[in-house]
């Protein structure tokens, strides 16, 4: 092994069309509504989110993923419950 990828061993880059699996729990800031359903961005990918209204438009939410396409880097999630923001001092 060079020197090289000893030093680059464990690096990842990141992704703007991040992958997810279902069951994948997460938190995800809520960006747009369609329809009246919540839409989240994680960079190039977009996760529709159930069990939501538009009005989640701007805040965070804890969601699980239910199904998700690689090829067209959309998904569904099931909200969990939304987060509440901790106010700096």
């Amino acid at each position: 092994m060079s020197l090289l990828e000893k030093y680059l061993k464990g690096w990842k880059f990141r992704t703007n069309k991040p992958s997810f699996e279902p069951g994948d729990e997460m938190q995800l800031y809520v960006t747009d509504a369609e329809d009246g359903t919540p839409i989240a961005r994680v960079g190039d990918s977009f996760i529709r989110i159930s069990d939501g209204s538009a009005a989640l438009v701007g805040t965070r939410v804890r969601v699980r993923v239910e199904r998700f396409d690689d090829d067209t880097h959309t998904g569904h999630a099931t909200m969990l419950e939304p987060v509440e923001v901790e106010a700096d001092d």
